[in-house]
Formats: C-alpha cells, sequence, structure tokens
C-alpha cells in the first residue's frame, strides 16, 4: 500500500492541503506524494474556504483519538491542521488580526524589535563603512560597488553551489540522482526560490531584478540548496518519507509551521556549512568572507570579504525591521507610504527597493512570510547554539535536516 493511503488521518490531511491550491495558486509549495492524490482534488467542485476551515478542525479533533501515530508525528500534523483551519477562515472573509494570523500559522507570537538596537547596527554600519556623507548615501555606494554583473551572475551561482555541495555532501550525504538546476528569472516579489520536484531534484530560481551582491550571494545559494531548502527537502524524502513512511512530508504549504522551520533552517545554511570565524564549528575557525573571497578570486573577482562579513552582520541586526514593517502594514493599518519611509530610514535602502519589500508585505499569499524568517532565524540559531558540548554544530544541525520539527517543540527544548 502507498504510504500516502496507509493512515486515513494522513490521506484526509494531503487531500486538504491539496485542496487549498485550488483556492490559493502556490499555496502548495510542492507535492511528491501519490499524484492520484492531486487528479482527486482536481475533479472536485471549486472548494469553499469555509468548508475547508471545517475539514481542518474536524481532522484537528479526530487526530486525538489516533493512536497509530507517534508523538512527534501527531504534533506536527496538528500544528499544520490549525494553520490550515486559520488560512480557510482568513480566505472565507473572516477578518483575523495579524498577530493572531502569524501565530496560528507558524507556531510563533510576534511582536516589534527595538529601535535602539537598530540605532546601534547604524552605528556599527557607519565606523565599519567610514567616509562622509549620510549613512544611507554610503550604503548605497557599497550595495553599488558589490553588485555582480548580470553576465556574471549565472557563472558564480554555480560556483558557489558547486563548492557548497562537495562540503555539504561530506557531512549529509545526498542520493547519487540530486540535482539543481538554477534559472535567472525576472518580475519576482523574491530574491531567491526553490522549487523541488521530488526524486531529489529541484530548480532554484535567483531574480535578476534585485541586482545580486557579491556578499549575498553565498547565503543565497546556501539558503535555496546546500544546505538549506534543497539538502532539507532531499534528506526528508529519504529519511522520512522512503525511509519510515511519513506521507505528510511529501507535502509542504505555504503559511504552515513546516515553512518557519525551513526558513529558519536555510537562513542558518551558510552558518552552518562554513561558520562564521568566531565558533569551531568548521575545525578551521575560516569565516565564510574568507571563504568566499577565494571562490570569488578563481573567477577573477575581487572581494573583501572579511569586511562583508562584518558589514552583513551589523546589518543583520535589522532583521525585525522587515517585521515590524508588516506589523505596521497589517496590524496598525498605517499609511503605505509611512511604512516605505521606515523602511526606508532603517534599512538603508532607496525608495525603489523598499516598494519592492513592501510588494512582498502586501501580498495576500506571502503577507504573514517575513516572520518566518525573522522568527526562524532566532529560534533555531538559539537551538543551535544551545546545543550540549558533545554535539556538534554538523550533528545539531542534522537534527533540523532530518526530523519533523516544529517550533513549540523547539521551544520545549
Amino acid at each position: 500500500m502507498d504510504a500516502s493511503t496507509s493512515n486515513p488521518l494522513v490521506r484526509e490531511y494531503l487531500l486538504l492541503g491539496l485542496r487549498f491550491d485550488r483556492i490559493e495558486e502556490g499555496y502548495v509549495d510542492s507535492f511528491t506524494g501519490d499524484p492520484a492524490l492531486r487528479r482527486a482534488v482536481a475533479a472536485e467542485p471549486q472548494p469553499d474556504p469555509a468548508d475547508l476551515a471545517r475539514q481542518a478542525d474536524r481532522l484537528l479533533g479526530e487526530l486525538a483519538a489516533v493512536d497509530t501515530l507517534e508523538q512527534s508525528r501527531a504534533d506536527y500534523i496538528g500544528a499544520h491542521l490549525r494553520a490550515l483551519a486559520c488560512a480557510g477562515r482568513k480566505f472565507a472573509g473572516e477578518q483575523v488580526g495579524f498577530i493572531d494570523e502569524v501565530e496560528a500559522y507558524f507556531d510563533v507570537h510576534i511582536g516589534k524589535g527595538d529601535p535602539e538596537r537598530y540605532r546601534q547596527a547604524h552605528r556599527q554600519l557607519d565606523e565599519l563603512l567610514g567616509g562622509s556623507g549620510s549613512l544611507a548615501d554610503r550604503m548605497r555606494s557599497y550595495r553599488a560597488n558589490e553588485q555582480i554583473a548580470p553576465a556574471r551572475l549565472e557563472q558564480c551561482i554555480h560556483a558557489f553551489s558547486s563548492a557548497l555541495r562537495d562540503r555539504v555532501r561530506a557531512e549529509y550525504p545526498l542520493p547519487d540522482a540530486e540535482t539543481i538546476t538554477y534559472e535567472v528569472v525576472t518580475d519576482k516579489p523574491w530574491s531567491g526560490f526553490n522549487y523541488y520536484h521530488g526524486d531529489y531534484k529541484s530548480t532554484v530560481a535567483v531574480n535578476a531584478d534585485l541586482k545580486q551582491q557579491m556578499s549575498n550571494l553565498p547565503r543565497l545559494v546556501a539558503h535555496e540548496s546546500y544546505p538549506g531548502h534543497h539538502t532539507e527537502h532531499c534528506r526528508k524524502e529519504a529519511g522520512l518519507v522512503e525511509g519510515r513512511g511519513q506521507a505528510e512530508q511529501t507535502i509542504f504549504l505555504v503559511n504552515t509551521p513546516q515553512c518557519l522551520m525551513a526558513e529558519g533552517l536555510a537562513d542558518l545554511a551558510l552558518y552552518a556549512a562554513i561558520g562564521d570565524g568566531v565558533s569551531a564549528a568548521t575545525g578551521s575557525g575560516q569565516g565564510w568572507g574568507a571563504w568566499a573571497r577565494e571562490i570569488y578570486a578563481d573567477l577573477g573577482l575581487r572581494f573583501d570579504g572579511e569586511s562583508a562579513q562584518a558589514v552583513s552582520e551589523a546589518t543583520a541586526a535589522l532583521a525585525e525591521v522587515r517585521q515590524d514593517a508588516a506589523l505596521m502594514l497589517h496590524d496598525e493599518h498605517r499609511d503605505v507610504d509611512e511604512v516605505v519611509e521606515f523602511l526606508k530610514r532603517w534599512l538603508l535602502v532607496d525608495d525603489e527597493r523598499a516598494r519592492q519589500m513592501l510588494r512582498f508585505l502586501s501580498s495576500p499569499l506571502w503577507r504573514a512570510y517575513t516572520s518566518t524568517y525573522v522568527e526562524g532565524y532566532r529560534l533555531l540559531r538559539g537551538w543551535l547554539d544551545a546545543r550540549p558540548d558533545d554535539v556538534s554544530l554538523t550533528q545539531r544541525f542534522g537534527t533540523l535536516l532530518d526530523e519533523p520539527l516544529i517550533p513549540s517543540a523547539l521551544r520545549a527544548a
């Protein structure tokens, strides 16, 4: 019997998730399970969002009586059913407060960041960048000097992907058949996106509209590919689906706890693979900046990796600004132009870049998603760094790649 039909409740969960893709195309980020389930949903009448919410609530009630699922699987499915119940109510027109929406989707409670932390980050950047003129102007000049020429972008992507793949496969074995196809795209609200097709294959799209920077590209490739999204998909398909029959892992749904876990993991991918030069994570003490400098040098490109790493670490303290902007927009109902000015002030970006960010924050499908990056990184980095003395960073990160964890499980740990 196919794994997707071996447990009736898991099968109903998969069908329910697939129905959401008929309400909002793209809600199913990937589905690698039984194609017959997708065909069955496609043949159904157009679903009613309120009915989908009721289905999620019903399955949540039935879950408590199921004794054939180990507790971690039941907790995982339950958290995702709560997210789908909220999504169904939202699609049906019910008013749900933004903070409550984020909590239902991602199993995390959010609040606004500390402006003093942002001011401190600006002071650090002021010292690092030097020169004269406004900090925003100097930051824009720094970013402009870091831009990768469009004609060199694909070459740089493949160089970092190859270097990371060799490194990651030595620590986290992957099936021989695993492959990634890279595409450079335009007119998207994101900088990069992983499309996982199953059978250990992904397409990774990189948005050329955002003028990719040398300091960001290693992080983006690690995030989308090795040891980020692609690696996680492959490891879970091999270990949880093929190895342990957990068919619920064949579907990846937008606006669910698995997104927060996946984005937090992916944002930590470069740290896990290379280290930061402070811990002994790599055994050599080399930070990612020095590592990336060597790869760019092989391509004939000059890159001040140590300075880029210092600037990146300072700007990381500004990550919560994006979540603050989402709260201003959807919880406090501030004027769009006010939110744009907030983003420009703290993130030191121009009007065009701020409005590109706002496009993502305003999308009906993606408006809550910024919290997956902010809260995902915070939660998972704390969990990684709180590991026991006898557990290496590689081992701890491997648990994130291999196990069906949810945010509340990490908080409990």
